[in-house]
């Protein structure tokens, strides 16, 4: 089950195009551009205003980076961006399942003393058997 992250304040919508597009360095049709690609999803305000966030700009400079830098077509940053996000959801997932094993390996070893309390468990091979 997906869990939706809390707000940060750099994930605050901020900015309109304008200031977006000078604070990243580019036209602000490059960033309309790259919203149609998807590359970035600025908010919304009531007004239909797009409003940019502080990630938003980070975001936009990694584009410019690769592109211009790196040489990448924005086909190539899509993926890229696509894999980065890949990579935070697992990286999420992993944590979660490292902390559920944690709490499973907490609960069996309560178990497991509690069972040794009473005597009637006997370890055979690194495994756990009731006594006959």
């Amino acid at each position: 089950m997906a869990t939706r992250r809390p707000r940060t304040d750099k994930q605050r919508p901020l900015y309109m195009i304008s200031v977006a597009a000078e604070l990243a360095g580019m036209h602000p049709q490059t960033l309309r551009i790259y919203e149609r690609r998807r590359l970035i999803s600025p908010k919304r305000s009531t007004g239909n205003t797009r409003l940019y966030s502080e990630a938003d700009i980070e975001q936009l400079r990694l584009i410019q980076q690769l592109t211009q830098v790196e040489g990448i077509n924005l086909s190539g940053v899509e993926r890229i961006l696509e894999l980065e996000r890949e990579v935070v959801r697992l990286r999420d997932e992993t944590q979660r399942l490292r902390h559920q094993a944690e709490e499973l390996r907490a609960r069996a070893g309560e178990a497991v003393r509690a069972e040794c309390a009473t005597g009637i468990v006997m370890v055979r091979r690194g495994t756990l058997a009731r006594r006959p």
